[in-house]
């Protein structure tokens, strides 16, 4: 599919945020790494299911068990958009928190002497979790580095980094920073050869934006964010149920035989949250019908309007790289083409800082972010810590070619 065929504005006319203007100037957001907008499906999800009656889990009486119902329904949503089961599906108020709950579990086994792997390149939510649990019990952490000319993992010396000692593997799908997209199966190939660790994926940038088969990884664990595609403030673990549930998760005691991935939904989850979640399902559960009518299943819709997505953004990137290719002042990090990358670019001026270019950006309407982002590593890889960081922009299916020409504008003008 070509981007001349992708239902632009039907798309556009579903995210209410979109038509929003400040002094009558319209917004063009291009910070989607740190969060999109929501959906309509999913806004109107969430006011429906607290409009009509909400209630906890577990009653026999009318709410609680409409409740209860949209809950299985929204872990179910979620499975089929990942590739996995239902039941290895676990909603948390976010990625970090989800991370953290599950590395203290795993933790329960390790030992003075392991050992874990994270990498240079990782959001620190992929990588503080597992440096305190390797400070609390005594373990070593090895880290893979990243390649600074062009952001990518020196794959070459992950063999080095496992041995028999070695207990998880931690990975992103995809850098929140440069926008690297990460090998993930032959990570997990190189590591299966070489170890019998586990591998954590942050898919948190990675699943907005390709489609996403957890099987096909071959990978343990792995979390997003829907609050970065299209839906509410909420996190979601994927867990292998055989691996959850073997796992004692801290909780309170009448909540501790919970089954499999359920059992790290600590304390009363947001329910309004999950039925944003199915909102958002639904969301591109329609535009996968639009891109490929004939897709029988909801699995089948999923993958297809991710697919659909991940042409248009291309286009629109590959837009954007010729753009920013005119610019003597300034400097790409990261992949130079859109193979191995997602829509995510990072970049710097040449005699200005971060912080005043995202402020100038901001000032012509375009949204943008200025900083580490939270990537303190890659940062500090590239030696740019002390120069403020990195200036970042990401598109995603619901930006247009007219949006990225505004920002080539207002970069010329600096």
């Amino acid at each position: 599919m070509n981007a001349a065929e992708f239902p632009i504005g039907l798309v556009r006319a579903r995210f209410p945020a979109l038509a929003a203007t400040d002094e009558d100037r319209p917004r063009v957001y291009f910070d989607a790494p740190g969060g999109t907008q929501a959906c309509a499906d999913a806004i109107d999800a969430m006011a429906d299911h607290l409009r009509d009656g909400t209630a906890n889990s577990g009653g026999r009486f009318a709410t609680s068990v409409a409740t209860d119902a949209l809950s299985r329904e929204a872990h179910a949503a979620v499975a089929d958009l990942l590739g996995g089961d239902a039941s290895e599906i676990a909603f948390g108020p976010n990625m970090t928190t989800l991370t953290l709950a599950v590395s203290r579990a795993l933790a329960r086994g390790w030992r003075e002497g392991d050992e874990l792997v994270v990498t240079r390149l990782d959001h620190d939510a992929n990588v503080a979790p597992w440096l305190r649990v390797a400070e609390d019990r005594g373990m070593t952490v090895r880290w893979l580095d990243i390649d600074p000319a062009d952001g990518t993992l020196r794959l070459d010396d992950l063999p080095a980094l496992l041995g028999s000692r070695t207990r998880l593997v931690a990975v992103g799908g995809a850098s929140n920073a440069l926008g690297t997209l990460n090998d993930l199966p032959t990570i997990v190939d190189i590591t299966r050869r070489h170890s019998d660790a586990l591998i954590f994926v942050d898919g948190v940038q990675s699943v907005p934006h390709v489609p996403t088969d957890v099987r096909a990884i071959g990978c343990d664990l792995l979390a997003c964010s829907p609050y970065k595609m299209f839906g509410p403030h909420q996190g979601v673990l994927w867990g292998r149920a055989e691996l959850l549930g073997d796992l004692e998760a801290y909780k309170v005691r009448p909540a501790s035989t919970r089954p499999a991935a359920v059992r790290f939904e600590t304390g009363t989850p947001s329910f309004e949250g999950q039925a944003g979640v199915l909102g958002m399902i639904a969301y591109l559960e329609w535009l996968g019908s639009n891109l490929k009518p004939a897709a029988a299943t909801r699995r089948d819709r999923l993958l297809a309007a991710m697919a659909g997505c991940a042409d248009y953004e291309r286009a629109l990137s590959e837009q954007l790289l010729a753009g920013l290719a005119r610019f003597e002042r300034i400097r790409l990090y990261g992949p130079p083409r859109m193979d191995g990358r997602v829509p995510t670019f990072a970049f710097t001026v040449e005699g200005r800082r971060p912080e005043d270019v995202a402020q100038h950006l901001a000032d012509c309407g375009v949204f943008a972010w200025s900083g580490h982002f939270y990537a303190v590593e890659v940062v500090a890889a590239l030696g740019l810590a002390e120069a403020g960081g990195l200036v970042r922009v990401g598109l995603c299916h619901y930006n247009t070619a007219g949006e990225v020409d505004t920002l080539l504008d207002a970069l010329s003008a600096l």
